[in-house]
């Protein structure tokens, strides 16, 4: 039987959806994760426990595995999984972006020096030490300007400076979320690092695509109708098809390709975020992975195929069944977080299911659960999904869903 590898953390939105996409296929999937299966024994071939922070030395583990378990594919899900899912594809001979691509996408510092000196559109930037003096940093660092960690997803950490004040202030914040126990180990030699650039004006729109064959094919283009200007960049609304005019979307699209190309992708799946101004496009981040959280359940192509089936199939070396986006608009709300806390209660979601065009409402913290709002935050509070005629017909509901839901949401120590 076909076997795919799937690696994901144990934190991941996606198992759901890649295992489903794999039984679809009649796909034998094997998960590998960062903690052992207490069930291990009782699935062989099923689990394989690897630490992603040393991708170097669990290639081995993984090749071992292989040998007893014979795979056809290798699919890393999340942002910490990319490393060693493109070392250990390249030493089975599996399709896989290239090691060197997938570490350039994994670094914002590398991702940002590569489209620089291949001539892209890139802010000015720097490296800071947290070590630094913020003080004496702020006075040689022009504004606005944004601050962010180099290997954090979801805008976490990323904030917007526009002074020396504010500059000083955004710098400690970021590197106390650096300095914190479960993330200083996840950077590796970046873990200590602040990357400083200039802030980039102008509307901001997401890019899905799968490279093959070194060529990208986009599967679809979202609009983020929210303006994301800060101080911090938290994500709500994406809707697709674009309503952006052809003309600026084939340049979004052939500006994906470039970077693309020039960071090494080839065999895999890739997210792309741009920023749109009177001076072009300008490349945000290019992920060798798939859109991440639970979003990918905007998406259908074909007759009703999830985009983790046409990995899967790409992975495999097989051509997916189709590469076309289904017809009607659709989109996803990342419930914007009201305030930190603990949740304790969430009424209204039968109200939000009834609103025209709503096709889904999912909460991610359950009840009791920290509520942990951005920049030091690094979990959604849940997703909205719709379906509708046109994108803002799409974008209503979501709107129109949100206004139903409550949240109540206590302080730490209150009790319930």
């Amino acid at each position: 039987m076909t076997r795919a590898l799937l690696l994901m953390t144990t934190a991941t939105y996606r198992a759901k959806a890649f295992i489903e996409a794999a039984a679809r296929l009649r796909v034998r999937a094997a998960v590998g994760t960062d903690r052992p299966d207490v069930l291990e024994k009782l699935n062989p071939g099923g689990t394989l426990a690897l630490d992603f922070l040393k991708p170097e030395s669990q290639v081995q583990a993984i090749a071992a595995f292989a040998e007893q378990y014979p795979l056809d594919a290798i699919v890393p899900v999340d942002d910490d999984t990319v490393v060693l899912g493109a070392l250990a594809a390249k030493r089975l001979g599996l399709p896989c972006h290239p090691p060197e691509a997938a570490r350039a996408t994994r670094s914002k510092y590398q991702l940002r020096q590569v489209l620089s000196e291949e001539g892209l559109p890139s802010p000015a930037f720097r490296l800071l030490s947290i070590d630094e003096d913020p003080a004496r940093l702020a006075q040689a660092i022009g504004y606005p300007c944004v601050l962010k960690p180099t290997f954090l997803s979801a805008s976490r950490g990323v904030i917007r400076a526009g002074n020396e004040a504010e500059f000083r202030a955004a710098f400690r914040r970021v590197a106390a979320i650096l300095r914190e126990p479960g993330t200083a180990g996840r950077g590796g030699a970046e873990a200590g690092m602040i990357l400083a650039e200039d802030y980039i004006p102008g509307a901001e729109v997401a890019l899905e695509g799968l490279m093959i064959r070194g060529e990208l094919h986009a599967l679809a283009l979202f609009d983020k109708p929210d303006p994301l200007e800060g101080p911090f960049f938290e994500e709500t609304i994406y809707v697709t098809p674009s309503r952006l005019p052809r003309e600026t979307q084939r340049a979004i699209i052939a500006q994906a390709g470039r970077a693309a190309r020039v960071l090494g992708l080839r065999e895999g799946p890739v997210h792309a975020e741009f920023r749109l101004n009177e001076k072009g496009v300008w490349p945000l981040d290019i992920a060798g992975r798939s859109i991440g959280g639970r979003c990918s359940e905007a998406l259908s192509f074909g007759e009703g195929l999830p985009l983790e089936v046409l990995i899967l199939c790409q992975a495999l070396g097989v051509a997916p069944p189709s590469l076309e986006r289904e017809g009607e608009a659709s989109g996803v709300m990342m419930i914007p977080i009201p305030g930190a806390g603990v949740l304790r209660g969430v009424e209204g979601k039968e109200e939000a299911l009834a609103v025209p065009g709503v096709t889904g409402v999912e909460i991610a913290i359950h009840l009791g659960g920290r509520v942990v709002p951005l920049p030091e935050g690094e979990k959604y509070l849940g997703f909205i999904f719709a379906k509708a005629g046109t994108p803002g017909e799409a974008e209503a509901a979501l709107r129109g869903a949100h206004a139903r839901l409550r949240f109540r949401i206590e302080p730490e120590g209150s009790g319930s």
